[in-house]
């Protein structure tokens, strides 16, 4: 398998073809506008829509930088997770969910047309790896708010 199949494949994983762990696809099916606003308890804890937002800002920017162009929107990393403005409207919420989708679909077809020696300049390739592990590490904290609120089902 070569490098670009190799990070399809881990983007695949990570997004919504279960392998070891669930992926992101699947911890947040069947969720409510109102369960994804839901925070745990703590000054520092984020609500799963917060986590999605952050999600999707970073996988949009590197598909951006892929593609050769900028981002509209140049965010720290505490400001991504307001990347939307969270409300009780499932309209909103599924909004949200579709955005996500778009912003994975052209993450794949943009990786898809990387060619190696693009992925090799500039440390390109471990920003993609960072990438999908980050995605990795907020899709278990978006299951553990789940399993906290009640909301994961109980068959995975």
């Amino acid at each position: 398998m070569n490098r670009n199949a190799l990070l399809l494949r881990m983007l695949d994983t990570t997004y919504d073809n279960e392998s070891w762990y669930a992926p992101f696809k699947s911890a947040i099916e069947g969720l409510t506008a109102e369960q994804a606003r839901w925070r745990p308890t703590g000054d520092t804890t984020k609500s799963i829509w917060e986590n999605v937002n952050h999600l999707i800002y970073y996988k949009e920017r590197l598909a951006a930088n892929l593609e050769g162009r900028g981002l509209s929107q140049n965010l720290d990393g505490d400001e991504t997770f307001n990347l939307t403005k969270q409300s009780n409207d499932d309209k909103e919420w599924i909004e949200v969910v579709e955005r996500a989708e778009i912003a994975q679909s052209k993450l794949r077809v943009a990786l898809n047309k990387t060619t190696t020696e693009v992925l090799e300049q500039d440390s390109l390739e471990e920003e993609i790896i960072d990438i999908l592990l980050h995605d990795a590490y907020h899709t278990g904290q978006i299951i553990q708010i789940r399993k906290m609120q009640g909301s994961w089902p109980s068959h995975r």
